[in-house]
């Protein structure tokens, strides 16, 4: 089964002073730059940009691959209002990588992973990433979990399906603290990238 992956990064980055946390340092790129190039070299078809309070600049630094950039329209209610945005670009038989901006020091390695398991568990449709016990990001969802979160309000999480489907729900432990270091203050960037760089990553 081929994987798209959708790219989240239409936030205003408030908390960030508005600089757009897509456009951030993550070693000799950007930070969506590097999830883009990452998620091309996986194979992941269609690979999603999801862009909104910061749509131009985005679009600019992605400009010459090939992925789509999505705009969510509606951005502002929510996070799954942008997902959902998302999954409107993405064919309906595939399962999807869903990779926010605010996590830009995953490994490819964890990347990898995710990918690799739900062939070995076909009761397993929600597949995430954790850390010394903790969950994180990127995800990954079967196709059938597509109908569940487009039903959802625009402003209602999608953690809030987590008790809906319980033994379906597939935790991996990682040696990857990029999957729960979330770059969503200055702060929190700087003690990751600092992180990252320690370890040698790309």
């Amino acid at each position: 089964m081929t994987v798209a992956a959708i790219l989240l990064t239409a936030g205003e980055s408030s908390r960030m002073d508005g600089y757009p946390k897509a456009l951030l340092t993550a070693g000799r790129r950007s930070a969506v730059r590097r999830l883009a190039e990452i998620s091309l070299e996986q194979g992941f078809d269609p690979v999603v940009v999801v862009v909104g309070a910061h749509r131009a600049p985005i679009a600019h630094e992605v400009r010459d691959l090939p992925v789509a950039i999505v705009d969510a329209v509606q951005w502002y209610e929510g996070r799954t209002a942008s997902i959902q945005a998302g999954l409107a670009a993405v064919p309906e038989d595939r399962d999807i990588l869903f990779w926010p901006i605010d996590h830009p020091f995953v490994a490819p390695r964890t990347v990898e992973t995710l990918v690799s398991v739900p062939p070995t568990d076909p009761l397993a449709v929600w597949f995430i990433p954790t850390h010394e016990g903790h969950g994180g990001h990127p995800v990954l969802w079967r196709s059938s979990m597509r109908r569940g979160i487009l039903d959802l309000r625009s402003d209602a999480p999608v953690r809030s399906l987590l008790p809906e489907y319980g033994p379906q729900v597939r935790r991996i432990p990682v040696e990857d603290p990029g999957v729960v270091a979330n770059v969503d203050t200055p702060e929190a960037y700087r003690d990751a990238y600092e992180i990252w760089l320690s370890q040698g990553e790309e």
